[in-house]
């Protein structure tokens, strides 16, 4: 078979190791480690799945070479506890098992070690040391960092690095990007010293300069160093593209491998860029790395958002990197480099840059993902869950994304499934997501789950409902409903107008049909993406929402991405209840209870929607084993519709 992706399939050397191929996993970090950092069995678990799936480098986010100045989280290991060791060399043993490389980032989080930072609650009694005082508008004191911490941070990088070497690691990374600390000592806009650590740029460079040098006597020659750095800061007053060649170009004789990066992690609009957002381009960030990457001779890696073959093979191939650095991609689908050196590029789950993955993580400590149900449970699925000794006949009702999962994993215990879905076509409450530019990632996951089900042996009916009356016929042992939700249609006058339409209903209407003046009545996640969508458009769209806060449905980092594209496209009126629609437009009252008027050619009702129970009510009384998944349980992300069906399937 032909290699359809010879330049990401090609091995690359990198110091004195040699990577198998270019997509390596870039580095991060969990908030549920133990006690002091120390690696857990599902941490362990969680890297290790990773490395399953074929990626030529695994790496550890985020340790700190300093834990009582520089955590930057509640929980990071800290690298400078020496009873971490036995933990970090099962880890490594963990990844290397499965043919990868093991790669660990050290870092430090400047004065975040003593601020409370997005990750972070923890810092009772903490000092802030950045490269200059400041008192933040908050009011919190941040202390100029002496320059004897400096020498001593500089040890404790080396130490550390010594620590990666001792568990097995194969390559270290050195963090100097995303605002911890090597990013606030060279920028200009934070640097303010007056001696040899401040000033000019080689001036605001040397800690970082020194830092290499140490880290290096420590390893010996050969020893892959990684350096991970911005290419842009996207702050006024800070680094941008050129400084970062210069940079690049200062310290590409002490490290074997530059990965660029940009933004900040504490600066809510720049964390969804250097995390992209939905609303940004997949590979948005790659130009940062080809610029840096014509003017030195070790290898770049490219990140941001990156998870289709043929366009990180394009950037290999063009020139414009050596290596894809994949985050969010890798927890979304660990097997993405197995499938695609296998020619099984179909079977790919997307990464939907929903930030489930990271919001889960500052609300509890843990992870998961929204497509992929094992992320956050790892340990679980290395359990060998008894064989099917006597297959059930599984009847399914609802071909969404909860029912097409179940159909998926009940097929793989080798039962005999029947799925039915009452409408023309799979895919339920995702198939909207095929007219929405920035939602294609959604409809290809939806497409990803049809095309796994046509290599199955489930049998798949269309145009066909489940009832008592073809339970009975088909007299399955186990049914699962999976049917969903319905819109919510408030009741007010005019609801029911031929200008008035369901949000789901965008999918069948071009925008140039729709009219200029577009009411979205609700200011939910589903109100507020259809809104972004048609001011995309050009549309003048206005979302009245009854709660104080547009969006309030979803997790704190897509909100602020979702919140960024309103401003761009969308008016919002908050605490604004709508009482009448005509064909003019929508009727309502303020929060101060004054009317309000606004003008629309067309409303669209995103009121909510209501679970879909009436099938389980009517099973009720039927000798048949029933199982309720989804957003026939309560209306939720698709996050829960997929886990529902992976594990109800699962324990059949």
């Amino acid at each position: 078979m032909k290699n359809k992706y010879p330049n990401l399939s090609k091995p690359i050397k990198i110091g004195n190791i040699v990577a198998r191929h270019r997509i390596f996993s870039a580095p991060t970090g969990l908030m549920g480690y133990g006690a002091g950092g120390h690696m857990t069995i599902d941490n362990r678990a969680y890297y290790e799945y990773k490395a399953s799936g074929g990626c030529a480098v695994v790496s550890l986010g985020e340790c700190i070479v300093h834990g009582e100045s520089g955590s930057s989280h509640n929980l990071q290991p800290a690298l400078d506890d020496i009873t971490l060791l036995p933990s970090l060399t099962c880890l490594v043993n963990d990844i290397k098992r499965h043919g990868a490389l093991a790669n660990i980032e050290l870092s430090h989080g400047g004065k975040y070690g003593g601020l409370v930072s997005v990750g972070g609650e923890l810092k009772e009694g903490k000092v802030a040391y950045g490269p200059s005082e400041e008192i933040l508008p908050t009011g919190e004191h941040i202390f100029e960092m002496p320059k004897t911490m400096i020498h001593e941070l500089v040890r404790y990088y080396g130490k550390a690095a010594i620590m990666a070497k001792r568990a097995g690691f194969d390559m270290v990374n050195v963090h100097a990007a995303h605002g911890w600390l090597f990013s606030q000592f060279l920028s200009p806009a934070q640097n303010h010293r007056s001696d040899e650590y401040g000033g000019c740029f080689e001036n605001r460079a040397r800690f970082f300069l020194e830092t290499l040098d140490e880290v290096r006597r420590c390893l010996g020659p050969g020893f892959p160093i990684e350096v991970r750095m911005n290419g842009d800061d996207f702050v006024e007053g800070g680094m941008h593209l050129d400084d970062y060649v210069a940079l690049a170009k200062l310290i590409e004789d002490k490290v074997d491998l530059i990965n660029v990066s940009c933004g900040s992690h504490e600066v809510e609009e720049l964390f969804v860029r250097t995390h992209p957002s939905m609303f940004y381009e997949h590979g948005c960030n790659v130009y940062l790395a080809a610029e840096i990457k014509k003017h030195v001779k070790v290898p770049v890696s490219c990140v941001g958002g990156l998870n289709d073959p043929a366009q990180c093979e394009e950037i290999i191939a063009s020139g414009k990197a050596d290596i894809i650095e994949m985050g969010r991609a890798l927890m979304a689908d660990p097997f993405l480099p197995k499938k695609i050196f296998s020619g099984r590029e179909d079977e790919i789950t997307p990464c939907l840059r929903c930030f489930e993955c990271l919001g889960q993580s500052v609300v509890a400590m843990g992870i998961r993902c929204a497509v992929n149900p094992i992320i956050g449970n790892e340990v679980e699925h290395r359990i060998q869950y008894p064989p099917v000794d006597h297959p059930k006949k599984v009847l399914i009702a609802g071909g969404g994304p909860g029912g097409m999962q179940a159909a998926l994993e009940a097929d793989a215990r080798e039962h005999q499934v029947i799925l039915c879905e009452k409408t023309g076509t799979l895919g339920g409450a995702l198939k909207f997501a095929k007219a929405i530019d920035f939602k294609q990632d959604l409809y290809k996951f939806s497409q990803s789950l049809q095309i796994k089900l046509e290599k199955t042996s489930v049998d798949v009916r269309y145009h066909t409902e489940v009832t008592p009356k073809l339970v009975t016929e088909l007299s399955p042992d186990v049914v699962i409903i999976a049917t969903g939700a319905t819109p919510i249609i408030p009741k007010i006058p005019g609801i029911d107008g031929s200008n008035v339409f369901p949000a789901a209903s965008i999918e069948e209407m071009a925008p140039d049909a729709m009219g200029e003046n577009i009411v979205i009545l609700g200011g939910g996640l589903v109100g507020c993406e259809t809104a972004i969508h048609l001011g995309r458009h050009g549309k003048k769209v206005t979302i009245v929402e009854m709660r104080d806060e547009a969006a309030a449905d979803c997790n704190c980092f897509h909100k602020t991405a979702v919140n960024m594209e309103l401003k761009k496209y969308v008016t919002v009126l908050t605490g604004t209840k709508a009482e009448c629609i005509t064909e003019n437009g929508l009727s309502g009252r303020d929060s101060a209870g004054q009317p309000v008027f606004v003008a629309a050619d067309m409303v669209i009702c995103a009121a909510g929607m209501r679970s879909d129970n009436t099938l389980e009510s009517a099973l009720a009384d039927m000798d048949v084993e029933v199982y309720t998944i989804g957003d026939a349980v309560k209306p939720n992300k698709v996050t829960q519709a997929v886990f529902d069906g992976y594990y109800c399937a699962k324990y059949l």
